[in-house]
């Protein structure tokens, strides 16, 4: 152990079901819980290569058609990369989808940017949910908590101290979602569809990544010990 976790005062024993994959402390569990569902460097290459290439083939074309072509093209062809693997296809098909409902919008209405609505919609649909859940104390990052506990994935909720460091972190993880948002709606409403494309990938990992290393730091600040229950 380094000198900083030394230097921590170790917080009271969260007394929780053991979870089937064991991890010695509660924030040991979040920061796993976050890895999967972020699905890592590769899962956000997928997402991102696909919006990449929609909008370098709209600024050099401005043919929705063959933009959304060369999107869903990429997309299936990393799906394919995927499956010859015998990799998680998860991310690759959450990328087609969302390619999918873009071009519907953006096919029906004629406009580029329409491609970007339905990931806007979903990111404020998201948002509300996730601090709707902070509201009313059961903060979203509970459950993923939770998931570690399959026999009682609730049992987080009955000790205050880790419904408290669980409402900390998911405020933070709220806060990329808002940013995205306040940036894109306007870019959307402008017509942009350059701007929305760049907003879409550096707005998207990178302010994630962020909320991460800060998520991470916080973590790091505490010891809460997982302990089966007797």
């Amino acid at each position: 152990m380094s000198t900083a976790d030394e230097a921590v005062p170790v917080q009271p024993t969260a007394t929780v079901p053991q979870p089937a994959e064991t991890y010695e402390t509660v924030e040991a569990a979040v920061r796993a819980q976050l890895s999967k569902a972020f699905g890592g460097r590769r899962g956000t290459i997928e997402a991102a290569v696909p919006t990449i290439a929609f909008t370098l083939a709209w600024i050099f074309t401005e043919q929705l058609q063959l933009s959304l072509i060369l999107s869903g093209g990429l997309a299936a062809a990393l799906l394919v990369a995927r499956i010859v693997q015998r990799s998680t296809p998860q991310f690759v098909l959450n990328s087609l989808f969302g390619i999918g409902i873009g071009a519907f919008f953006a096919l029906r209405s004629g406009k580029a940017e329409d491609a970007f609505l339905p990931g806007m919609l979903w990111i404020a649909v998201v948002e509300a949910i996730m601090i709707f859940s902070i509201l009313v104390r059961w903060p979203f990052m509970g459950f993923m908590l939770g998931a570690t506990n399959p026999e009682d994935p609730l049992a987080w909720h009955r000790d205050k101290g880790i419904v408290k460091l669980c409402t900390k972190v998911s405020w933070i993880m709220v806060l990329p979602g808002l940013i995205k948002l306040t940036v894109q709606i306007p870019l959307y409403l402008a017509g942009q569809v350059f701007w929305l494309g760049i907003a879409k990938v550096a707005l998207g990992w990178p302010v994630y990544l962020a909320a991460l290393a800060t998520v991470g730091w916080v973590l790091a600040r505490g010891r809460t010990a997982v302990q089966p229950q007797v």
